[in-house]
């Protein structure tokens, strides 16, 4: 399926977004500029092996695997590109000739080859550092078309979870030992995931809309954007409402972990082997579900969104900024990322794969776990994925599903009983410490947001400092305060 694609790109010849380089033996200098002009413009096709006129000489096969060494070391050392591109090309066979293909995608930053800001159009790549207005120009661009490079100058780096951050240098580490966020200190991992940036046009700089939704605590990501939240929802037996929902208003690390337990407690994992391997179909699927849902997003808009489990399929949507319309063709398919620094972090953490690879595995194994039906991805103002089931991967739903009342009945007497002991420990004001230890509790977010929140909306709970909500001198009683006279 690539190789028709790519006859076809060849046959358009060069443009805005393709570009063919010969280099049989090496790679060409000009390749990296190349590749610095897409990532800053609009993305696009590179051919390595193919002549400026479309023939196809292809590259020497005793210098490919160099010339793939090249490739990946340079594009990964800042001091060549910056910030780094990790993408691997594809080796492609046409006509008996070794090609190797990048799709590269349209950056969120504004990327550099070897110090030099190069950008694109259809006469091929121009040198824009001298040019300030052209420069300041890409800037604006990139900014104003990706919402997740959003500024917020007053968020600091106490409105980030430090916990979430050691987290994650704990995945990468796992996965790579050497990994450089492994070393790194809170700040300037950061600075190097690209979550702290300038804004050129206004002189801004801070921690952006992708920190908070990535690091952020509970509270600053409702306080930025309040219309945020991803509706977890099982809809099998009591079709007009639902028969189990979990409504997820945290950071992305948090959100992926908890949707991935919802599709655990509802979908079955049906026994594969892929040669001599054991293989999760559910969680191959998922995996890439569920990062889609959080990584492409537009997340200004005030659309929820939603994963649903059905008796017969799994279906998503979420709000998009689309680059076409209709349903996706994985044989004739250039993935765009919405949002290229998230989509990075969650690849870093091992949570996502390279863009594209990630459809092409959604294909093959959707089509394994549902008998042969394909998934659908349809492209638009809302973008929606279908995952065809079948009674295989749904077989334990039912006793799950008969048992919910019960364990929704004993969440009901749980929460009732805590709040009960809380409010008679509060007879005498107490500080959320002394709650929180009283309780056994070590989450603070938790235990303001699901516990003491709904009792002092309930007025079960009063604070003796009501004037000044975030008092470090505050505490809560179970009696009202008293006014003063």
């Amino acid at each position: 399926m690539i190789a028709e694609q790519l006859r076809k790109i060849i046959k358009g010849g060069e443009g805005l977004t393709a570009e063919f380089k010969e280099c049989r033996t090496q790679v060409n200098r000009d390749v990296y500029e190349s590749i610095c002009a897409f990532l800053n413009r609009n993305g696009g096709h590179i051919i390595l092996g193919v002549r400026d006129d479309g023939f196809i000489s292809g590259i020497d096969p005793e210098a490919l695997s160099g010339i793939k060494k090249d490739l990946v070391v340079t594009l990964n050392n800042p001091q060549k590109i910056n910030p780094p591109l990790y993408a691997l090309p594809e080796t492609i066979t046409i006509d008996g000739k070794i090609l190797l293909y990048f799709a590269i995608p349209e950056s969120s930053q504004v990327h550099r080859c070897i110090g030099k800001i190069f950008d694109r159009n259809e006469d091929g790549d121009l040198d824009i550092t001298n040019q300030p207005d052209s420069v300041a120009h890409l800037y604006i661009r990139k900014q104003s078309t990706f919402s997740e490079n959003r500024i917020y100058p007053y968020v600091t780096m106490n409105d980030l979870r430090s916990d979430i951050i050691h987290r994650v240098q704990k995945m990468v580490r796992a996965d790579n030992p050497n990994h450089p966020w492994g070393g790194m200190g809170d700040e300037q991992l950061l600075q190097s995931a690209r979550l702290y940036q300038r804004d050129y046009q206004s002189g801004k700089e801070g921690y952006t809309l992708a920190a908070v939704l990535l690091l952020g605590s509970d509270e600053v990501i409702q306080s930025i954007v309040p219309q945020y939240r991803t509706d977890a929802i099982l809809r099998r037996i009591n079709l007009d409402r639902y028969d189990d929902r979990d409504d997820i208003r945290t950071n992305l690390i948090e959100s992926y972990d908890r949707l991935m337990a919802f599709v655990a407690k509802h979908l079955s994992d049906p026994f594969y082997l892929e040669e001599d391997r054991r293989i999760g179909l559910r969680d191959q699927i998922f995996r890439e579900v569920v990062a889609n849902i959080l990584i492409h997003r537009e997340y200004l808009s005030g659309f929820p969104a939603k994963f649903i489990i059905e008796n017969n399929q799994v279906r998503t949507e979420n709000a998009n900024r689309p680059h076409g319309h209709g349903i996706i063709n994985p044989s004739d398919f250039t993935p765009y990322p919405k949002n290229p620094v998230i989509a990075r972090f969650f690849k870093e953490i091992g949570r996502a794969d390279e863009l594209g690879s990630g459809v092409r595995n959604l294909y093959k194994y959707t089509g394994i776990y549902s008998g042969g039906v394909d998934p659908q991805l349809i492209e638009g103002d809302i973008f929606k994925i279908i995952i065809p089931i079948t009674s295989q991967a749904t077989e334990q739903a039912t006793e799950q599903v008969t048992e919910q009342v019960t364990e929704q009945v004993t969440e009901q007497v749980t929460e009732q009983a805590v709040s009960a002991q809380l409010i008679s420990f509060c007879q005498k004001a107490r500080t959320v410490k002394e709650m929180m230890n009283y309780l056994g509790l070590k989450h603070r977010e938790h235990f303001r947001s699901e516990i003491l929140k709904p009792l002092i909306d309930q007025k079960k709970l009063f604070m003796t400092i009501p004037d000044r909500h975030t008092s470090p001198k505050q505490k809560y009683s179970s009696q009202p305060v008293k006014e003063k006279s």
